[in-house]
């Protein structure tokens, strides 16, 4: 084989290698609405990691709702209860306003699924007006996680990930 032939082998060999991890890493694209459930969730619930720290989150289903996890190797694990538990209070916090009522959320609110996506409201009545009006509220749902994440700073979104994964207490 001439010089020739080899570098033309290796470069097409490159070529091949680096669409296919380009094709990886960038399929598929987060939506902006994806983009902002990534922010709220935090963390994978089933290696409790911070998303985005090994690439684009890969959107999963569990049961109705739609979650993300952290990598492609976490689609062959379990579910921690922990990290679950953790993702469900991190949703319940960010929203924080019932959409309907548009008062604080109780301490144990009630929730309803639209699309893939968990609202919580303040009592069951809520329901149906959610159900009447489901992209509607979903927006309203949108904008006060918008609104609960501009207010606070990226360190403090990842110290009370930290704390709801490890069970440490809020700082007083």
């Amino acid at each position: 084989m001439t010089l020739n032939q080899r570098l033309t082998t290796m470069l097409l060999f490159l070529m091949m290698t680096t669409l296919v991890s380009a094709n990886d890493v960038t399929s598929p694209e987060l939506s902006a609405r994806d983009q902002i459930r990534v922010a709220v969730q935090e963390i994978c619930p089933i290696s409790g990691q911070k998303l985005g720290g090994h690439g684009i989150p890969v959107k999963v289903k569990v049961g109705e709702l739609e979650v993300f996890i952290c990598c492609k190797p976490c689609l062959k694990k379990k579910i921690d209860p922990k990290y679950w538990s953790a993702i469900h209070k991190n949703i319940a916090a960010a929203q924080e306003i019932c959409p309907v009522m548009k008062h604080k959320l109780p301490k144990k609110p009630v929730w309803t699924m639209v699309d893939g996506q968990i609202i919580f409201i303040c009592c069951p009545p809520c329901k149906d007006d959610i159900a009447a009006e489901p992209k509607e509220f979903l927006e309203k749902v949108d904008d006060l996680y918008r609104k609960s994440l501009a207010q606070s700073s990226p360190s403090t979104r990842g110290a009370k990930s930290a704390r709801l994964r490890t069970g440490a207490p809020a700082p007083k």
